[in-house]
């Protein structure tokens, strides 16, 4: 499907370099414009920006295709990863079954023993012996077969996983284009992933969130001192928690904070190699999220982070 797009994509850019060349001929070479040839050039500056959105719906596609790529990925390995675990669970139980065999085995044994000994005069000592050693093995009996019972719960929950993996995997197979409309993702899990990304931190982030308080639950001062932050957040001064936030964060040198009012957003962008983004849906739990590494993602996304600071205004 992404070599379709490429190839629809370089025949567009063929017919905008061709219409292109006519616009640039007929500006250059023609000294006046009857009516017929201005109706054209408006037709052919219409067409080239019906080429340039369709472009950009293809690419817009191309990278929703690879980021349902990614995920198909990550469920291929999540069901390898279960396959093994299952794989190892099965030869633990055959472990044990060759065990609980080898001691019944054992107990076989010591039965026979003692019947001979019964037939004959026997010291009772002996016989006493031969009990609690039968009883002992018929204890690690049980506790074995206790165990090889949970080996196979764990193994049934193991099964019931994977089939769920694999019809999320079909499902999503099914589907080109992700509906995110009843996603479910709390503000705590974003701050969570926001605080992961920033231990990476190397030299600059852009961070966007809608509160100040928020700030405090990505833990700033734990940076390095010599990355730059560039912050833009809902900012009150009359409330008092907020004029001491921003006194307390304006006090370091590496932060710039501004006061950003919309209140609709999440964005983190690091070193110019990684962004997450979410957009805040009608409910509270109710997040749209996207996190990449992609270049191209980055580059098209962070617009929005970009954006975000300019509307800032100082404090």
């Amino acid at each position: 499907m992404g070599k379709n797009v490429i190839i629809i994509v370089k025949i567009i850019n063929i017919k905008y370099y061709d219409l292109f060349n006519r616009l640039h001929f007929n500006f250059n070479y023609q000294s006046n414009f009857n009516s017929d040839t201005k109706r054209s050039l408006m037709n052919d500056i219409n067409l080239m920006n019906e080429i340039n959105s369709l472009k950009k719906q293809l690419e817009a596609k191309d990278n929703l295709i690879k980021l349902k790529d990614e995920m198909v990925k990550a469920l291929e390995n999540s069901l390898k990863l279960k396959d093994e675990t299952i794989e190892t669970l099965e030869k633990t139980i055959k472990t044990k079954d060759e065990s609980v065999k080898t001691l019944e085995k054992t107990v076989a044994l010591k039965e026979e023993e003692i019947k001979k000994l019964s037939s004959s005069t026997v010291n009772q000592n002996l016989l006493k012996e031969k009990d609690e050693t039968i009883a002992q093995l018929q204890k690690e009996i049980e506790i074995l077969n206790e165990e090889l019972t949970k080996a196979d719960e764990d193994l049934e929950s193991l099964e019931l996983e994977i089939e769920k993996l694999r019809k999320a995997q079909t499902s999503s197979m099914d589907v080109e284009i992700i509906d995110f409309t009843n996603a479910k993702i709390n503000k705590s899990e974003i701050l969570a992933k926001m605080r992961e990304i920033l231990e990476n931190a190397i030299s600059n982030v852009t961070i966007v969130v809608p509160n100040i308080e928020e700030l405090q639950d990505l833990y700033l001062y734990e940076l390095r001192s010599s990355v730059s932050m560039n912050i833009a957040c809902g900012i009150n001064p009359g409330i008092d928690q907020h004029a001491e936030l921003l006194d307390e964060f304006e006090s370091l040198d590496n932060i710039s904070l501004r006061n950003y009012e919309r209140k609709d957003r999440y964005v983190l962008t690091r070193d110019g190699e990684e962004l997450l983004i979410a957009v805040i849906g009608k409910s509270e739990d109710n997040n749209l999220v996207i996190h990449t590494k992609d270049p191209k993602h980055f580059r098209i996304l962070n617009s929005l982070a970009t954006e975000s600071w300019i509307q800032s205004r100082k404090v």
